[in-house]
């Protein structure tokens, strides 16, 4: 019961066909997402260990480590070319570690906003002192 209500999760959480041929299976029973949304899942969790143990890349790092996935995608969709379940999840990985840092950039980017906002109210040397806490 519990791990259907996680399966209808993650395939509404990750937008996921679970196509049958391009899931993976353990002990005969198949995956709840499809090999490139269970890359992603896998790469966003091993994305947060990589941001707090060594920080984030620069942005276009994180744009390159999207571009696979995005080129096979696009690559099977447009074409008779038909990816293989491996490839859908190491760009899947890489996909998903890079998901994390644009993340963070994201919420990187909304402080600098509001700091810019609070300056026009508020002291600006003290603003500065707490955006120091949150970048």
């Amino acid at each position: 019961m519990v791990c259907n209500r996680i399966g209808r999760f993650l395939r509404i959480f990750f937008g996921c066909h679970a196509r049958p041929d391009r899931s993976f299976y353990f002990r005969g029973k198949q995956f709840p997402i499809c090999a490139r949304c269970t890359g992603e899942l896998i790469g966003m969790l091993l994305g947060i260990l990589v941001a707090c143990c060594f920080g984030c890349p620069s942005f276009w790092v994180a744009c390159l480590m999207m571009l696979p996935l995005v080129a096979d995608g696009f690559t099977q969709k447009l074409t008779a070319y038909e990816s293989n379940n491996i490839r859908r999840l190491w760009t899947g990985i890489l996909f998903g570690i890079a998901f994390i840092f644009m993340f963070i950039y994201f919420h990187r980017t909304c402080v600098r906003i509001a700091a810019w906002i609070l300056k026009l109210f508020c002291e600006p040397q003290a603003v500065d002192r707490v955006m120091e806490r949150f970048l």
